[in-house]
């Protein structure tokens, strides 16, 4: 596998201005302010449910439970790493992309997920957390992201089957979403729903051009499928039997759908697109139910899963070494902007005075 091109995974942390607070600076909000965060009581928390029934936002200035926030830190703090560490399979295909045209836009597909990742750790900031602790809990491999970006990407076709089937997949479950309790997080995902939509369109259309393409193109392009698209169910995560955290989410409506229905809403609409472009998916178990308008699917192996989650799957150890060494050699970056903020700062009290 090609080395990754590290100058499209530069360190985030204090490198572009937040869209939150227009600053490159970090947040005011850190570990001192969560300390700082005022008890749960039962009136307040009583209050907060009574708004969470009632379809409000909750914006970061709200009081709200201790497990709320901490949750939501967890999931989007998840999410912006699962951007960031998405952007290593397809900047590898950027040099041996088949044109020009192709070459364009997978850079600014690669570039997209930079700023979705930027614009949630500006969104986990408003919960009392600094961007830099996050991602320093990536590189220490102590904090989670998304298992599908922990498989290789070994052909051509596996870029469009990605935009297909993985950010197919993240539109599912972004768009609802856009509907989470947290206003923040619900505003990030309305512009980064419009930009998947996008990746997914540029995906399935390469995957049709192989699809209709040679013989040895079309035996690509399904060969692909049949890699990705179980590890592209289990993105949705544990089934909600085994789901720690599914239900106190959906009470608090941070989610709207559980990751059963999540994963049948995707399915039920990949299968019409699969048959549209004469591709197989890899499942003998695959039937419509006219009863339940649903495609019922076979067992998925949560082992698997649990493998790769747990570190253990064929790419994790190069994907957090090369977050690692981007990290390092944009140490630079993070000094100019810090330099450059300070005198800007100087300037600023030397003409207020």
């Amino acid at each position: 596998m090609a080395k990754p091109l590290r100058g499209l995974a530069l360190p985030l942390d204090a490198l572009l201005p937040s869209p939150l607070t227009g600053s490159s600076e970090p947040t005011a909000m850190s570990q001192t302010a969560s300390r700082t965060m005022p008890l749960d009581d039962p009136a307040r928390s009583a209050a907060f449910e009574a708004r969470i029934a009632a379809g409000e936002s909750i914006e970061p200035k709200d009081w709200m439970p201790e497990r709320y926030r901490r949750q939501l830190v967890r999931m989007m703090s998840q999410h912006a790493h699962s951007e960031i560490v998405g952007m290593l399979p397809e900047a590898n295909w950027i040099t041996r992309a088949p044109s020009l045209r192709r070459k364009v836009a997978l850079i600014a597909k690669v570039q997209d997920e930079a700023g979705h990742g930027l614009y949630i750790y500006c969104g986990a900031e408003t919960l009392g957390v600094d961007r830099s602790e996050l991602v320093q809990q990536l590189l220490d491999g102590r904090a989670k992201y998304s298992s599908i970006f922990n498989y290789p990407t070994l052909s051509w076709a596996d870029m469009g089957i990605i935009g297909w089937f993985v950010d197919g997949a993240a539109i599912v479950n972004q768009t609802i979403l856009a509907k989470a309790s947290y206003g923040p997080y619900a505003r990030a995902m309305i512009r980064i729903c419009k930009e998947e939509n996008f990746h997914k369109r540029q995906g399935y259309e390469i995957v049709a051009t192989l699809a209709n393409g040679t013989p040895a193109q079309k035996a690509m392009v399904q060969e692909s499928v049949n890699r990705w698209w179980w590890p592209t169910l289990m993105m949705f995560g544990p089934s909600d039997a085994n789901s720690p955290n599914t239900a106190e989410l959906i009470r608090w409506k941070v989610k709207r759908k559980t990751n059963d229905e999540l994963r049948q809403r995707f399915i039920n609409l990949t299968v019409p697109q699969a048959i549209a472009v004469n591709l197989t998916l890899p499942d003998p178990d695959l039937e419509y139910n006219a009863e339940t308008e649903d495609w019922q699917f076979g067992a998925i192996d949560w082992d698997e899963f649990n493998e790769v989650i747990r570190g253990n799957g064929p790419c994790n150890r190069e994907r957090l070494e090369a977050r690692r060494a981007a990290h390092d050699d944009g140490a630079w970056v993070r000094e100019a902007a810090s330099a450059y903020a300070a005198k800007q700062r100087a300037k600023q009290a030397s003409a207020a005075a």
